[in-house]
């Protein structure tokens, strides 16, 4: 592979959209990885462009760095992913986010008879935490934006 492969951090970061720290980071996290050269300094392969260009789009999209972790995990270590690794990536996304956009559009129309009313109902709402039985699941609304039944 000749130089003309390689990229530095600078300019991927650059080419990317993303800064330097960044860059680093997603490499700690082992989305992207990068090679030494015999400076020590950090070169990429031209291929990690489309990884970042594919992080970028899952975060706006919404999804975790977990997530779009995982989703790499299963595309190839070994060469440039195909057209065809990425499409059962983006099949893996796409059941996810049809889920999350349910998710939304049930919390979208329950919010208007919910908070929208301002009575907070204990039969109906679905916020209602009776007995704090959802403490142990974490901060914040656990309920939503899980689908309203």
């Amino acid at each position: 592979m000749n130089r003309r492969d390689r990229l530095s951090i600078g300019e991927v970061a650059a080419r990317a959209g993303v800064s330097v720290p960044t860059l680093r980071f997603y490499e700690e996290s082992g989305l992207v990885t990068a090679t030494r050269d015999a400076a020590g300094r950090r070169q990429y392969e031209r291929v990690v462009l489309r990884r970042l260009a594919v992080i970028r789009a899952g975060q706006r999209f919404g999804l975790t760095l977990a997530e779009i972790a995982d989703a790499f995990a299963a595309l190839p270590v070994d060469r440039a992913p195909t057209k065809r690794d990425w499409q059962r990536l983006s099949r893996r996304w796409q059941e996810l986010l049809d889920t999350r956009i349910a998710a939304l559009i049930a919390l979208r129309d329950g919010l208007e008879s919910c908070i929208g009313c301002g009575c907070l109902s204990l039969r109906s709402c679905p916020m209602y935490n009776r007995d704090d039985e959802f403490a142990n699941r974490g901060p914040g609304a656990g309920r939503w934006p899980q689908p309203l039944r």
